[in-house]
């Protein structure tokens, strides 16, 4: 532990202090008006909000590996932590939390922070743009200050929920919205170190309590009043049932807690050329959602627009998220009651620019106009979000990608031979070496290129036993492009040794790489083809075989002589010549 923090801030200085109380207080501001929006959006009330932002803020600037991470609330929980209030209630919501804590925990420890990079990225482009639709068309009934509607899981019926309420709305609340919105745009435009969300919180709530009071729906009419302390230290009640309930759903928290805090922390280390530790990252983002709950606070993770605004304002250490945390606090004790006034017409539109500025629309476009396997991803994993649960679409989004990419895989291998018979027209025949006027299929050559592999190891077989019909009396296998051979690959293999070694023949293998020559030992397949037919280089095991052949060379020359006239008419002398010279390229390789 003394470790942990003399690393994170060794050198630390008073200069640096001033710059992380400039840095946390700004981003602290900022994150006021956005915890208690995200709360409401997920369905809590909005003190919640608040709870996570301090508590989980706090910790995640000290037990995380990014020097400049400001944890919290954020819009990607939004969708999620909805469903499960929506299904189980508050209080398993708080248990789903703290068990998504517990396996973030575990993944930091057993160093599965590298394997969340691995999600492809139309997967993580296609679920984020989902939830930034969900989360903006959740917003239109504050917008417009609709009334008695209900929300409801899936986005079609919060659609027609809008829809059938139309006719109830508050043109107050509109007013009152657009200002909130203005303020928004315009602010960073003209004022940039000012937060716009609160300029136009500020701004919006004056309006609508001087000019049209009791006219607009506010976070006290609707949730009560914001208590100005922090609730006391409650242990919900865990059994195996609701650990079992609440297994899928703490999963899919841990694993977007953990895909956004590392997309933040690559963010952050983008912007500063630092180098952040995924694994302890994990463990911070693990410990401060084991703990948020305890206190009433929902699961939280890293914000990649409150980290980034932390170090365009001169954050040098995790202090300033300790500091953002505690300026949280303090508001929280000294103006509780006066967020209670808040409208949340006003709420909706700083939502509303979360869900633009998280869309990645650029990125979505960029994508999708490729038109390939990866446009087909993201627009499955997209619809599924908005249209089924973000859950769904995650899962098929892997499931596909994965599919699509053994397929690619499996396309990349090649089965080459090497001396095509040239009467062949899809040079597809076994290789010849011409004796005695006829062509005696003695020697096949197969160049194999791409990993051998369960999704291209049946090809590869097939590819080769094709020649083996025509019983040559030696195989050789050029493997030194096959960076990688899976036990399918193996076994496809042995089937190969199996059957050509029954016919009678030898099977050389050159230029093994190191992997599947490993494989290949552990399964005792090496043994079985031989150690003294594996070689290093094509020509030796050309010279091998022309040896089992009782071919000789011929003295003083580079390429291979035969021991017996060869009685071809002009035009076989010719490919003869064309199939004795390859051998001799072969043999220099």
């Amino acid at each position: 532990m003394g470790r942990l923090f003399s690393d994170r801030f060794c050198g630390y200085s008073f200069k640096c202090f001033r710059k992380d109380l400039l840095s946390g207080t700004i981003v602290g501001v900022i994150a006021i008006p956005l915890g208690m929006a995200f709360a409401i959006a997920s369905g809590v009330k909005p003190e919640y909000g608040i709870y996570t932002t301090i508590i989980a803020g706090i910790l995640i600037s000290l037990f995380g590996g990014s020097k400049y991470q400001i944890g919290g609330p954020t819009g990607a929980f939004i969708p999620v932590l909805l469903s499960i209030v929506m299904t189980y209630g508050y209080e398993n919501l708080l248990i789903a939390g703290f068990m998504a804590g517990v396996l973030l925990l575990l993944m930091g420890v057993f160093k599965l922070g590298s394997l969340i990079k691995f999600i492809p990225r139309p997967v993580t482009i296609g679920f984020t743009s989902g939830i930034a639709v969900i989360i903006f068309t959740g917003q239109l009934g504050n917008f417009l200050g609709l009334s008695g509607m209900e929300k409801h899981e899936d986005f079609i019926s919060n659609m027609k929920e809008i829809m059938v309420h139309l006719n109830t709305m508050n043109i107050y609340s509109v007013i009152t919205a657009m200002i909130c919105l203005i303020f928004i745009l315009l602010t960073p435009k003209y004022f940039p170190k000012v937060p716009g969300p609160l300029i136009g919180l500020i701004a919006s709530s004056l309006v609508s309590t001087i000019l049209f009071p009791d006219k607009v729906a506010t976070i006290g009419s609707t949730f009560g009043e914001i208590p100005s302390t922090l609730p006391h230290l409650h242990i919900p009640e865990i059994t195996w049932e609701k650990i079992q309930q609440l297994l899928r759903p703490a999963f899919v928290i841990a694993m977007l807690g953990g895909i956004e805090s590392l997309l933040s922390s690559v963010v952050a280390d983008g912007m500063t050329g630092s180098k952040h530790n995924s694994n302890r990252e994990l463990i911070g983002q693990g410990i401060a959602n084991m703990v948020t709950p305890l206190f009433g606070g929902i699961p939280a993770t890293g914000a990649i627009a409150r980290t980034a605004t932390n170090i365009k304002n001169g954050a040098t250490s995790p202090m300033s998220g300790v500091i953002h945390g505690l300026f949280v606090l303090l508001v929280l004790l000294l103006l509780a009651p006066s967020a209670s006034n808040i409208p949340l017409a006003s709420m909706a539109p700083i939502l509303m620019v979360v869900a633009w500025n998280m869309s990645e629309r650029k990125e979505f476009l960029h994508v999708l106009m490729t038109k390939t396997y990866d446009s087909l991803i993201l627009v499955i994993t997209f619809l599924l979000t908005v249209f089924t649960n973000l859950t769904t679409a995650v899962e098929v989004g892997l499931i596909l990608a994965a599919i699509l990419f053994v397929k690619r895989m499996s396309e990349m291998l090649t089965v080459t031979k090497v001396l095509p018979d040239p009467s062949d027209k899809n040079k597809k025949v076994h290789s010849h070496i011409v004796n005695e006027g006829r062509d005696c299929p003695q020697i096949s050559i197969f160049t194999i290129e791409g990993s051998l592999f369960f999704g291209a190891a049946q090809m590869f077989e097939k590819s080769v036993m094709s020649t083996i019909n025509h019983r040559p009396k030696l195989l050789i296998l050029r493997m030194a492009r096959v960076p990688y051979m899976d036990t399918t690959g193996e076994s496809n293999l042995t089937s190969i040794v199996r059957d050509f070694q029954k016919q009678g023949g030898t099977l050389l293998i050159t230029g093994i790489q190191k992997q599947p020559k490993e494989i290949l030992k552990r399964t005792g397949l090496y043994e079985k083809i031989g150690k003294q037919h594996f070689f290093e280089h094509t020509g030796d095991a050309i010279n091998f075989a022309l040896a089992q052949l009782e071919q000789k060379k011929c003295l003083g020359c580079k390429h291979f002589a035969f021991q017996e006239c060869i009685r071809l008419s002009s035009s076989q002398q010719g490919e003869a010549k064309k199939n004795e010279d390859s051998m001799v390229m072969l043999a220099k390789s």
